[in-house]
């Protein structure tokens, strides 16, 4: 759900999307994998809420997978 109204906001994409950006800012480049565990671990997010929200990244032009198969914030 992009913007509840009957949940935490903490299940959002708008929020979920701006923990995995804040994360990529500081870690950098890193494998689908990596980012998911970090992510768990500050987080506590399921994976499917984690690839929706990639994926909403993906589309509005903020973070791609490159050819490494590493997900990096584009410019």
């Amino acid at each position: 759900m992009l913007l509840p109204d009957s949940i935490h906001p903490q299940n959002s994409v708008y929020y979920t999307g701006a923990v995995l950006l804040d994360t990529l800012q500081q870690s950098g480049a890193m494998s689908i994998t990596d980012l998911f565990v970090i992510i768990k671990q500050k987080n506590n997010m399921s994976f499917k809420p984690f690839l929706l929200s990639l994926d909403w990244l993906y589309l509005i032009k903020a973070a791609i997978v490159n050819e490494k198969g590493e997900v990096v914030l584009c410019s």
